[in-house]
C-alpha cells in the first residue's frame, strides 16, 4: 500500500533542492518503489495559486490542508534553507487590515495590495495561516503540530548539521544524508533510508 508523504523543499531556480524533489517523485512514479508523494511544486502551481490575489496567508492555509492530508512530511534541507524568508512578509499579525498591506503570490511586480483578511480568530489544530513564518517554517510547524512523521534529509552526501535552521535543531540526530553512492561509485538517492523511515518493511 502506498503512503502520501508531503515534501517540503526550497525550489528556488539554479540554488534550491529540486533534484531531491527530481528523485522522490521518480520513486513515486516507478513501479520498484511504493510511496506516493505529494509534490509541493504542483501544489505552488495549482489550484489556490491560480488566483490572481492569491496572497501567502492563502497558500499556508492550502499547506496546512496538505500536510493534514498526508502520513509523513519529508523536509528537504540544503545549504541556503535556513536563510529562505519567502512568505513571511505578514504586517497582519498585530495590525488590523487597514493599516497594512502584502503582495499577492509572485506578483512583486505590480506592488502590494491592502490586507484581505477582514477578521481573524486564534488557531487551534492548525498553525494559523496569518502569520511571519516563512513557507518553509510554516510547514514544519504544521507538521510537528499535527503530529506527522518528520523526516528531515540534507540534500548531500553527508550529515551537514550546520545548515539546519534553527526551528529544525531538534532534529539534528535524527537529520541524514539524502545521497549516497551505491556499489557502482553511482551517487544515487537512499531509498532503503527513507523505506525504513515511513515504516515499511
Amino acid at each position: 500500500m502506498s503512503k502520501q508523504v508531503y515534501i517540503s523543499a526550497d525550489y528556488s531556480e539554479g540554488s534550491g533542492d529540486r533534484n531531491v524533489v527530481e528523485e522522490l517523485n521518480k520513486w513515486g512514479t516507478d513501479r520498484q518503489h511504493k510511496v506516493d508523494f505529494i509534490d509541493m511544486s504542483k501544489v505552488a502551481s495549482g489550484s489556490v495559486s491560480n488566483d490572481p490575489d492569491c496572497r501567502p496567508c492563502d497558500l499556508k492555509l492550502e499547506f496546512n490542508q496538505q500536510i493534514n492530508a498526508s502520513s509523513a512530511v519529508i523536509f528537504i534541507v540544503g545549504d541556503k534553507t535556513a536563510a529562505r524568508t519567502a512568505g513571511s512578509n505578514c504586517s497582519r499579525v498585530n495590525t488590523n487590515n487597514n493599516n497594512c498591506s502584502c503582495t499577492p503570490y509572485k506578483q512583486n511586480a505590480n506592488g502590494s495590495k491592502t490586507c484581505k483578511v477582514s477578521h481573524t480568530v486564534r488557531a487551534t489544530d492548525d498553525v494559523g495561516n496569518i502569520n511571519t513564518y516563512s513557507y518553509l517554517r510554516h510547514e514544519f510547524e504544521q507538521a510537528k503540530k499535527r503530529k506527522k512523521t518528520i523526516i528531515v534529509v540534507y540534500n548531500s552526501l553527508r550529515k551537514e548539521s550546520t545548515w539546519l535552521p534553527s526551528y529544525m535543531k531538534d532534529y539534528e540526530k535524527e537529520a541524514q544524508p539524502f545521497w549516497i553512492y551505491d556499489n557502482h561509485g553511482e551517487k544515487v538517492g537512499n531509498y532503503a533510508y527513507i523505506k525504513e523511515a515511513l515504516g515499511y518493511d
